[in-house]
């Protein structure tokens, strides 16, 4: 029985899957994805909020380190939909990028952390031939919700493996 090879045009475009290639071990689960701030958060600048939880009339919640704001982007995007070309769409849906914003917005993650993790989704990428920005690799018309969900897990693996 004779096999027979597969060829492609060189120029014919690459999408690789990112789904897993083996078992991996269970990261925590996250926190539930929070609710959309209210008008009243939305309005109070931060060094009021600061001197509210001070007072202990409000409460901040635990900033999370890079792996548990992804695998929270995550629990974000399944509670609120997934989207593409823009962070909010009319009915509620988010892409990454906006998912990671309601989390900064609600205190769920720091800057500094929501960066870290950014590189983190960034360097899964480069290990799977794609050189985009990841918001960009968001937006491509064939892309699917199973490829995103398979970005935020190993970059949260890949977060937690180094520490963070």
């Amino acid at each position: 029985m004779a096999t027979q090879e597969r060829t492609t045009r060189p120029d014919a475009p690459v999408h690789r899957s990112l789904a897993p290639a083996g078992p991996l071990t269970a990261v925590p689960a996250p926190p539930a994805a929070p609710d959309w701030p209210t008008w009243g958060q939305r309005m109070l600048p931060a060094p009021i909020r600061g001197l509210l939880v001070d007072l202990g009339m409000w409460q901040d919640p635990q900033p999370l380190p890079p792996s548990g704001h992804l695998a929270q982007t995550i629990a974000v995007l399944d509670r609120y939909g997934w989207c593409r070309s823009l962070d909010y769409s009319p009915t509620g849906r988010m892409c990454i990028r906006g998912a990671q914003n309601l989390l900064e917005k609600t205190g769920h993650v720091t800057p500094h952390a929501r960066s870290r993790a950014v590189d983190h989704m960034q360097s899964v990428l480069a290990r799977h031939g794609v050189t985009m920005p990841f918001h960009a690799w968001n937006d491509l018309p064939h892309q699917q919700f199973s490829n995103i969900h398979a970005l935020l897990t190993r970059a949260a693996y890949t977060a937690r493996a180094n520490g963070e």
